[in-house]
Parts: C-alpha cells; sequence; structure tokens
C-alpha cells in the first residue's frame, strides 16, 4: 500500500466545515487515502514518496462539473468567434461532425492534462457527439491512461433539423438505441463505490435536441441503476424562448414535468433561472455547473450566483467546451466567477474563499461525491499545490490563498490524484504529453481542412 508525505506547505486549506487553514502544513496518505493532515511537525517523518512544498499553497484537487473536451480540436473557429449559443452551434455541427474515435480520445487526453496542469483532479464530461464509431468508452480509455477522476456522461441528441430540432439529422441518435447504449456504459464503467475513478452519468443533450419522452425515460433509466443525471438548461434567452414556443412552460417547470429535479441531478449554466426555480432547484437539491467564461463568451449573461448560494442551491463550477470558453484552468473560472458578481456594484459579494470553496466543496457536492473536495482523513488523496516563487503572485504574502483567485490564476506544481502525482513539478507525468499534442495537432490540421 504506497504512501505519500507532502509537507511544509506555506499554507493549506482543509476546506472543512469550519474553514481550517494550516500554515506550514501537510498531509500524509495511503493508498489513496489521507490518514492524517495537520502541521509539518506532527506528521510522520517518512513513506514511500515525500514532497517539499516549501513556498507552496496547497488546497483540495478543483472538481470541474461541466465540459465538452472535444471541442478543444475546434478552438478559436473564425466563423464561430463573435455568434451566440445557438448560432454558434449551428457553425460548428458540421465539423464536429467529421470527427471520429480518435478526435474523442485525443481531444480527452489534452483536455484533461490542461486541467491537471490548473489543479482539476476531478472532471465530468458532457459527450453527446458520436460520429463515425465514437463512443464514451475512447474518452474512458484516455482518463484512465491519465490517472484522472472522471464522471463520464452518455449525452445525447434525437431531434434534428427535420423535426424541429437545432443539429443536423447526421448528428442524432435512435432513442432506443441511445437508452441501450446508456444501458451498456454505465453496466460496463461505473463504480458507486467510494474513491471511484470512474463514474457514469446520463445526459440528454438539452430540451432542444431530445424529445420529452426521452427525458423521461432517461430519468427511470438513471434511477434504476442508481446514476446521476445531466443536461443543459436555461443557458440563454433563446432557450428560455425555445422552451416557452415548443413546450409552453418555462425551464422550471419542464424538469419538474419530465422528472428532472433532484439530488441525483445537475444542470449547466442555468443562467435565466427565475426566483421561483432558483427555489425549485434548492428545495429539491438539483445542483447547477456555474460556467462563467462561456456564459461570457457566448454573451449568454451573468448568471446570479451569490442568489443560488444565499437560496441554498448546490453549486460547483465547469469551464464548459473548450470552443465557448475556449480556456480549460478551473482556477481562472474561479477567479472570473469571483470578480462577475462583483461588476453590479458591491465588492464584497463574492469572496476569494467562497470562489475556492464552489471550485473544490461545491463541485464534490454537485457531483454527488463525499469523498471529495476537502483534505480532510478518510478523503481521496486529491490536492493541488502552487508554487508562490513567481512574478505573477510576487508580492502576496499578505494572503497566498486568496491570490490564487485575485491574481493571475497559475499553473499547479503539483496535482496529485489519488496519492499519485500527475503533474509532478509542473509537468504532466502520467503520459508522453508531446507525443499527444502532436497526434492531437494532426487531427486539428484533418478538421481545418475538410478531412
Amino acid at each position: 500500500m504506497p504512501t505519500l508525505l507532502a509537507r511544509n506547505a506555506r499554507v493549506l486549506a482543509v476546506m472543512d466545515d469550519a474553514g481550517t487553514e494550516i500554515p506550514d502544513g501537510g498531509l500524509f496518505c495511503r493508498d489513496g487515502v489521507i490518514e492524517q493532515v495537520g502541521p509539518s511537525a506532527a506528521l510522520p517523518r517518512s513513506a514511500d514518496e515525500i514532497v517539499d512544498l516549501s513556498d507552496h499553497v496547497v488546497i483540495p484537487g478543483l472538481v470541474n462539473t461541466h465540459h465538452h473536451l472535444c471541442q478543444n480540436l475546434t478552438r478559436a473557429v473564425p466563423a464561430a468567434q463573435n455568434a451566440p449559443l445557438f448560432g454558434w452551434l449551428q457553425t460548428l455541427y458540421p465539423i464536429w461532425q467529421r470527427m471520429g474515435p480518435d478526435h474523442i480520445r485525443i481531444s480527452a487526453l489534452v483536455g484533461l492534462a490542461e486541467l491537471a496542469l490548473s489543479g482539476c483532479t476531478t472532471s465530468s464530461d458532457h459527450l453527446y457527439l458520436f460520429p463515425n464509431g465514437a463512443r464514451l468508452d475512447d474518452q474512458i480509455e484516455a482518463a484512465v491512461a491519465l490517472g484522472f477522476r472522471f464522471h463520464a456522461t452518455r449525452g445525447a441528441m434525437s431531434i434534428g433539423e427535420s423535426e424541429g430540432g437545432l443539429p443536423p439529422d447526421s448528428l442524432t441518435e435512435d432513442e432506443d438505441f441511445i437508452l441501450e447504449d446508456s444501458i451498456r456504459v454505465i453496466e460496463t464503467f461505473h463504480d458507486p463505490d467510494p474513491m471511484a475513478m470512474v463514474r457514469v452519468a446520463v445526459a440528454p443533450c438539452s430540451p432542444f435536441t431530445v424529445s420529452q419522452d426521452l427525458m423521461r425515460q432517461s430519468a427511470v433509466l438513471a434511477r434504476q441503476y442508481g446514476v446521476r443525471l445531466h443536461t443543459h438548461l436555461a443557458e440563454n434567452v433563446e432557450d428560455i424562448d425555445y422552451s416557452l414556443e415548443r413546450f409552453g412552460m418555462r425551464p422550471g417547470e419542464y424538469i419538474e414535468d419530465v422528472g428532472w429535479a433532484g439530488e441525483d441531478v445537475w444542470h449547466a449554466h442555468c443562467v435565466r433561472l427565475d426566483e421561483s426555480e432558483t427555489e425549485l432547484f434548492a428545495r429539491t437539491g438539483t445542483g447547477i455547473a456555474h460556467c462563467p467564461g462561456s456564459n461570457m463568451r457566448l454573451a449568454s449573461g451573468i448568471a446570479p450566483l451569490r442568489a443560488w448560494l444565499d437560496a441554498g442551491v448546490k453549486v460547483g463550477l465547469g469551464v464548459d467546451g473548450s470552443a465557448s470558453n475556449d480556456d480549460a484552468h478551473l482556477l481562472g473560472e474561479a477567479r472570473q466567477a469571483m470578480l462577475l458578481q462583483r461588476v453590479k456594484g458591491n465588492a464584497a459579494e463574492l469572496t476569494a474563499r467562497e470562489a475556492l470553496r464552489v471550485a473544490t466543496r461545491g463541485g464534490a457536492s454537485v457531483l454527488g461525491r463525499d469523498d471529495i473536495g476537502s483534505l480532510e482523513p478518510g478523503r481521496a488523496a486529491d490536492f493541488a499545490a502552487y508554487d508562490l516563487n513567481q512574478p505573477a503572485l510576487a508580492g502576496a504574502e499578505w494572503d497566498p490563498l486568496a491570490a490564487l483567485v485575485f491574481c493571475r490564476p497559475p499553473r499547479a506544481a503539483w496535482t496529485v490524484i489519488a496519492g499519485k502525482p500527475v503533474v509532478r513539478e509542473g509537468r504532466i507525468a502520467t503520459v508522453d504529453m508531446a507525443r499527444a499534442l502532436a497526434e492531437h495537432r494532426r487531427l486539428t490540421r484533418e478538421l481545418i481542412d475538410g478531412g
């Protein structure tokens, strides 16, 4: 049972209920689970691996609750740079339909590595495109190779343009097959046990790409198997207008009608929820993946994060797609979340520590996990360490923890997942990134050239 000792951190933020911060802190873990956390002098003196974190800030691993990894093959596409959500999607669908298994696998590998370099240790991904033989299996293969804690979601689109939906018919699937394949991936990959490295959720893409019947059947299926449910909801004004025109109801009414409210559900964006819908989320324990960077990029609006938190809604952060952000730095997303809540005039609307809590404990809660999100004995040994010895953090001795959010978001010097370094001294340690990036570049070029 391998052990790891991390010690001498300038400050270690436990992110427990008391908000404990430990100067000269560290932790000791065995077989991927934390056994002790506290001042370095109180920890064991030996371990299979000892990491000296002098002049580093340590936080629990960041938790990403919404992403579209395959989109990192289509960053900054010129025709999509200045479009809102629906126009942006309609520009990119024809490119995405040329992808295949290799695109899904390599984009996941590179995208999860990018997240790890930001200090993220757990991520969900919303994959709803399966062209040319691609499968959810391709993403999971990449996550396992990297050593990343991964919540794969079996997304789907079934209503194409010919039936009043948004995507081209070529990117839709038969609904019976969608349900059958959802069962296959759950039975093959989902691990319900504590400390699981791979879990699966059921995730029809959105109300404007699938039928109400599929939403209802997906909810029944997920609850039969004890897995979670995820989709997009109330992202922008177009989204609301579509819901009113197509279904004659607002998003909150819609999710109640199809069985998509509850402790086992989280929705992405939710920018346009009204007060009654916020109360519904709080009352039912329904979670939100807050994606401030993407919301700005697509001009969707400023989500009322402060109101959600005050109402008791479960909220985590999501970087969203790498073609709608076009970044995947989760610590940067925490900074965006903090700053956006302040633009209306209250400089104390959201603090740096609150933003970090949403990025860690909040994300864990949204994904239904009590084994990650804080650095307490019995929890997973998932943590990130940031080196203070860099120009962007110079002068931040006043409050090094808050500086992670106030200053330019640094890359992680160490990202440890299940007690194993995935980022070691600022570099990916588990896979050959030069080779992965070369393959990613080749596949991107093929998409650009129309291949």
